[in-house]
């Protein structure tokens, strides 16, 4: 099974999804990881993301999650995945890949981006990202203002895992 732990930046993703992986004992994975130096660098410099940045991003995602599921690995996804187009692509089979949305206010994501340090995914971009989110209707959605162990525990729950 592949879990996608999805939702704007700061929402928790990664938290979340590293708590998860630990507890299942499954491997972990952050789409951050594939992105380009070039978009790394115009996300540190507030710019957002065109569709023509995320389109490699989103082919090498795809590569990495079918790679996963030949393989019939477990791996927890932290991914922000903000329109459904994109998640349309990545769920290759809805059996075994499943989502989890993250979900949060804005004043308190923005009080956790205004706390964070070292990453390059600034304050800055939290309008285009809130602007740019499509709520999946049909997912495991979990309020991000309660503790990361409670999710988590919340998570394996709604997945029976």
């Amino acid at each position: 099974m592949i879990i996608v732990v999805m939702g704007v930046s700061g929402s928790g993703k990664t938290t979340i999804g590293k708590l998860l992986a630990d507890s299942l004992k499954w491997e972990f994975s952050d789409a951050d990881a594939f992105h380009s130096p070039e978009n790394v660098e115009k996300m540190r410099r507030g710019i957002a993301l065109s569709e023509s940045d995320r389109t490699p991003w989103l082919q090498d995602l795809q590569t990495a999650i079918k790679h996963w599921l030949q393989e019939n690995k477990n791996v927890v996804l932290a991914c922000s995945a903000l329109k459904d187009s994109y998640r349309q692509f990545l769920v290759l089979d809805n059996e075994r890949i499943k989502l989890v949305y993250l979900k949060g206010s804005y004043e308190l994501i923005q009080k956790r981006l205004q706390e964070r340090h070292n990453h390059y995914m600034s304050e800055k971009l939290l309008n285009s990202q809130f602007y740019t989110l499509e709520e999946p209707l049909y997912t495991i959605s979990m309020d991000v203002a309660q503790p990361p162990q409670v999710i988590v525990q919340n998570i394996r729950t709604a997945l029976g895992i």
